[in-house]
């Protein structure tokens, strides 16, 4: 599902903005509609974010709003913590996702958990934005999608923005959260331009976008793999295959309905994430087609298609190798085909 304008309501005003430059501008409005959100990270200050997404904020929120913090993700995501506890809104950064390996107990034993521990009687409003992914050269312990860990986690919400307006959207949602939202922006993203909406809006957490639609096949993608599955159906539909294109946008809580709808409506689906497939998030999106009445409209076996079960190499054709890339996901959805 797409998100429609109200009934009468003029469609939003929009022009083109890179997918970091949407990051930033939901930050903003984030802060000049709540004096209570802060954002904190290393470098996001005058340096502007590792990948430059918070740029000038600084400047025009000051030190105490944005806040640069010594090289420790553990006291990061501690202190976001803390503050989220006595009714602040922080927005924390993680330099790489594969950082928060290094903040792990404070996410998933503290911010997860003290919700449901107190008894509803504390929330912990918290985002938590982190880049990943592979596709830029930095190797094993930079380059990593660990999306099905954070998944994995009850307690925790995770969403995967593919787009620049779902980068806003999602955010601006997550923000507005009473309990810990991860947000997972991937690296190869950040200089994607495309079509964003001027005034604050939400994606909600738990819709997912069908953004081309076909008769052939269904191919559920998150993150970088969207785009990439768009082009493969651009590939497709010059052989005469049509496919149906389904982002999550959020993984959890997931869309169940919107993705189990263009199964039954193709029949054939194939599961596309860069995450290697071994426990894989889409693995236990093939589990929700087994298990539901969808099972039997399919014509093929339900496909995953992931990275190889092997840390990112540095070498680029080797890089490129270990992920899925848009001519593989032709090739899996051509011998779906052959069902």
């Amino acid at each position: 599902m797409t998100l429609a304008p109200t009934t009468g309501a003029a469609p939003p005003a929009t022009r083109d903005l890179t997918y970091a430059e949407a990051v930033r501008e939901a930050l903003a409005q984030a802060m000049d509609d709540d004096p209570d959100v802060f954002l904190l990270g290393e470098d996001i200050g005058v340096y502007g974010g590792a990948f430059g997404v918070t740029g000038d904020l600084v400047h025009r929120y000051g030190t105490d709003r944005v806040r640069d913090t010594p090289i420790s993700e553990l006291g990061i995501v501690g202190a976001a913590v803390g503050a989220a506890l006595v009714g602040m809104r922080p927005v924390v950064e993680i330099q790489f996702s594969d950082f928060t390996c290094q903040a792990m107990d404070q996410i998933v034993n503290q911010a997860a958990k003290i919700h449901f521990m107190l008894g509803g009687a504390a929330q912990v409003p918290m985002v938590l934005r982190a880049p990943g992914g592979s596709g830029t050269g930095a190797a094993a312990q930079h380059s990593q999608s660990l999306e099905a860990w954070f998944a994995h986690v009850p307690g925790l919400k995770v969403v995967m923005p593919a787009t620049p307006a779902d980068a806003k959207g999602l955010l601006l949602a997550a923000v507005d959260d009473p309990n810990p939202v991860v947000v997972l922006e991937h690296k190869l993203l950040y200089k994607r331009s495309g079509p964003v909406p001027e005034g604050p809006y939400r994606v909600p957490l738990s819709q997912a976008a069908v953004h081309r639609e076909g008769k052939d096949l269904t191919i559920v993608a998150t993150g970088v793999m969207v785009s990439r599955a768009l082009a493969a159906a651009d590939r497709l539909a010059a052989q005469g295959v049509t496919a149906t294109v389904v982002d999550p946008r959020t993984l959890k809580p997931l869309d169940s309905d919107t993705v189990l709808a263009a199964v039954k409506a193709t029949g054939r689906v194939l599961l596309v994430q860069e995450a290697p497939s071994t426990c894989g998030f889409m693995a236990e999106v093939a589990a929700l087609i087994a298990g539901s009445d969808a099972l039997y409209t399919l014509l093929a076996p339900i496909a995953r298609l992931g990275g190889l079960d092997v840390p990112i190499p540095y070498a680029p054709q080797l890089e490129r190798a270990a992920v899925p890339q848009t001519e593989d996901i032709t090739a899996a959805s051509l011998e779906l085909m052959k069902y």
